[in-house]
């Protein structure tokens, strides 16, 4: 379980080095630093989980093949070691796939190219496996062991930390500071977040796991932005329309930290004495009432404040290939603007999607806590 959690944090940290990367010095290739910090989360989590299912299928009377999966009629292993091969596999394919696709088509202009989905996909049931892992760990594991109970809930925290980065890092495309005055953005974060956060909250035995998780999200974004800054990178692609000198940092993360402490509240409240459906509708609507208020308001001082404009806030990171004096650089761009109309039918389908995306998630939650093995 260390190694697999290793292996997801580092491809949360090779993943954000990768776009700081893309948007520092743009040329890169196969075995680019970043590259191989995310590649030593495959072979990590690959070798050690192989490892696992390996000696619980070839020892016969191996302790952990009573409760383990069985899959193809040959292997035993447990679950969250399966995805975490599956993932591995997925990762390492995509690697030749990827460089074939540049030096065949070039540059990405996107995140989502053919080969970075098998890798995304890849590295997301890596980390997928990693808390499946630990969930397993957690369910079997006796009150009375207080040590190891501490430790396990540690490491699904972390582990759930790692995935909510991810998620966070794909979807920031379409959910940057720009765009933080419309309501795709929020559309967007109701499909998503209710339904990871009800899941991870309800699979927990952490005391305020929602709370938590999106804290050690939120330093798993912050920790590489505010420290590779602090090292040279210069472009070696043009064309080089803001020439700089360091690294510059992708973004600040979603607040998700405020409605995150709300939903634990109706979770220890409401959890047992309200049916589901009664809980994901009151999720949905704190979801998007708390994080429109919030997100809003905090979009708007990343993108217009100058207070935002330093290392903490990152609200001076400009890619090198963009003009720095473009005129919406600091202010919103009047093609986002919305009647309030729109604005009252968008946020509202967007409690409605919420509240389906919120009781989805405590299905899933209440799967995760019958895990075993």
């Amino acid at each position: 379980m260390y190694a697999v959690v290793f292996a997801s944090f580092c491809i949360v940290m090779g993943l954000l080095w990768d776009i700081m990367w893309h948007i520092s010095i743009g040329r890169d290739g196969l075995f680019s630093p970043p590259h191989v910090v995310i590649y030593v989360g495959a072979l990590v989590s690959g070798l050690f989980s192989g490892y696992q299912i390996l000696s619980t299928t070839l020892r016969r009377q191996h302790p952990a093949r009573s409760r383990s999966v069985r899959f193809w009629g040959v292997f035993y292993g447990s679950l969250g070691a399966m995805y975490c091969v599956w993932g591995a596999l997925a990762m390492l394919t995509s690697a030749p796939f990827d460089d074939w696709w540049h030096n065949t088509y070039g540059l990405d202009v996107q995140i989502l190219t053919p080969p970075h989905t098998v890798l995304v996909l890849g590295m997301m049931m890596v980390q997928f496996g990693a808390m499946v892992g630990v969930l397993a760990l957690q369910n079997t594991t006796t009150t009375a062991d207080a040590r190891s109970a501490g430790r396990i809930r540690v490491l699904y925290a972390l582990s759930a930390a790692f995935l909510l980065s991810v998620l966070y890092i794909l979807l920031s495309e379409n959910m940057g500071r720009w765009v933080s005055h419309n309501t795709s953005y929020y559309v967007t974060a109701a499909f998503i977040f209710p339904v990871f956060l009800m899941a991870v909250g309800r699979g927990s035995t952490l005391a305020y796991p929602i709370a938590t998780i999106t804290v050690l999200y939120m330093l798993a974004i912050l920790l590489p932005n505010w420290v590779l800054p602090l090292f040279p990178a210069t472009p070696k692609l043009g064309p080089v329309m803001n020439p700089i000198t360091h690294y510059q940092p992708y973004s600040f993360p979603l607040l998700l930290v405020v409605p995150g402490l709300a939903l634990d509240w109706l979770n220890r409240r409401f959890a047992g004495r309200i049916s589901d459906w009664g809980l994901a509708a009151l999720a949905g609507v704190v979801f998007v009432a708390l994080f429109g208020v919030v997100q809003w308001h905090f979009g708007g001082f990343l993108l217009e404040s100058p207070y935002a404009r330093n290392w903490f806030f990152l609200g001076e990171a400009w890619p090198y290939d963009n003009d720095p004096d473009w005129k919406y650089r600091y202010k919103f761009n009047p093609y986002f603007d919305q009647t309030t109309t729109e604005l009252a039918l968008s946020f509202g389908k967007a409690i409605v999607i919420a509240m389906v995306s919120a009781r989805v998630g405590l299905w899933w939650g209440n799967w995760m806590k019958r895990i075993v093995r």
